[in-house]
């Protein structure tokens, strides 16, 4: 029997996705956001801006709710891409306001600007950064961490960090970024899942001489407590619309590299990241899905109202995933091979979605040795020597085992 996710889409349209702080043996991780009494004190008396989206959180509160009852002089807020309080879908450019529910002043750095201005920072004394990672080359917010690292070094600001765990913290893997497909996916030589947290991420940055003209940020960390990279951390709010569930979070490594294909990623549908499909498979695969309009997650996805057959990896099993410690390229390499028109399949021309394989992988190697026929094996590689040289530049900045 063909197998269809369409009887679950009005159940997972009205869902609450359920994430929760993360046991570990018989302590919990504490973000820093969480450990108040290590930076509460030391923000009073001072003019305060931060970097948030809805995953800045303090225990289940907002931080600058939580903040500005504690008495704590909020001048202004910095939004990323889907916004401060996440209402923008993947890619819409956001506007400045002010904010309805705490009153504070919004600066979007996702319209016309990518870092504040001079302006931006003239009536601040501290910048804080507190957004959740998922730990991810294309994952844009390291991107964004950057843009503030080099706001504060301009003007002489320092730049709290409360830090928070990587969910893909284990892995460590992808090809290098080749400088020649720098964008707004990958700006720094990095593999795809670099393994580190945003606090290590920013001391990678300042320590590389990755900001220009190798500037300096001063920096202050609040590390998580009780965590290590390897541990488990599911998290208490979906970091963006598209990645709504641990499972997507989890694949996210490796079912990104899905939006550089013509092939639908979920998208318009409850489970984007995990379900992968195209009118074209038809008679290939049973499983299907039909993408539609979801307003602030995908309002005109690739393949909209089109039933379209392909992988569900729903069920994955996430623990036998991290031990294979890989990004699982077999499940891309599975979908081109069984693609009835192979010329097309990373043809991103015809659609109005954002993608390009060689901007998502980070080279123009991969799309040829798909395209040949080249082992998994093969593939990985010629991922050498500059993933392990990596991982031995990536052991300077660590803060956590």
């Amino acid at each position: 029997m063909k197998k269809s996710i369409l009887p679950f889409l009005l159940f997972g349209l009205i869902a609450t996705v359920a994430f929760a702080e993360t046991p570990i043996k018989d302590k919990l991780i504490k973000t820093g956001a969480d450990q108040t009494e290590k930076y509460l004190s030391y923000l009073k008396g001072k003019r305060v801006a931060l970097l948030a989206n809805p995953t800045t959180i303090v225990g289940d509160k907002h931080f600058v709710d939580s903040m500005l009852k504690k008495g704590v002089n909020i001048v202004k807020v910095f939004g990323p891409e889907h916004g401060f309080r996440g209402n923008a879908s993947a890619g819409i450019k956001v506007a400045d306001e002010i904010d309805p529910t705490s009153g504070v002043k919004v600066v979007s750095l996702y319209g016309p600007k990518r870092k504040p201005s001079k302006d931006d920072m003239a009536d601040v004394d501290l910048m804080i950064f507190d957004i959740q990672d998922v730990g991810c080359r294309f994952y844009t917010y390291i991107n964004v961490l950057s843009h503030i690292m080099e706001a504060c070094a301009e003007n002489g600001k320092e730049l709290l960090i409360l830090d928070r765990p990587n969910p893909n913290g284990y892995l460590v893997d992808g090809p290098i970024l080749d400088m020649k497909f720098k964008s707004g996916i990958g700006m720094f030589p990095i593999p795809i899942s670099h393994g580190m947290t945003i606090a290590e991420f920013a001391q990678m940055i300042n320590g590389e001489g990755w900001l220009p003209n190798k500037m300096q940020a001063k920096l202050k960390i609040i590390k998580v407590a009780n965590y290590a990279h390897d541990m488990d951390y599911t998290l208490p709010v979906k970091p963006s619309p598209n990645l709504n569930t641990q499972q997507s979070i989890m694949l996210y490594p490796t079912t990104c590299l899905f939006e550089g294909t013509v092939l639908n990623h979920g998208r318009g549908t409850m489970f984007p990241f995990t379900i992968f499909g195209s009118p074209l498979y038809k008679g290939v695969y049973d499983f299907s899905f039909t993408p539609v309009s979801i307003k602030g997650m995908a309002e005109t996805p690739l393949h909209m109202n089109k039933e379209c057959y392909g992988l569900d990896l729903r069920n994955v099993d996430i623990a036998e995933l991290k031990k294979k410690n890989r990004i699982q390229i077999e499940w891309l390499i599975e979908l081109y091979n069984k693609f009835p028109a192979k010329e097309q399949f990373f043809d991103r021309s015809q659609s109005n979605q954002i993608g390009d394989i060689n901007k998502l992988i980070g080279n123009d190697v991969f799309r040829k040795q798909v395209a040949e026929g080249k082992s998994v094996e093969e593939i990985y590689a010629s991922w050498e020597p500059g993933l392990s040289e990596y991982k031995t530049m990536r052991k300077k900045y660590l803060l956590y085992p």
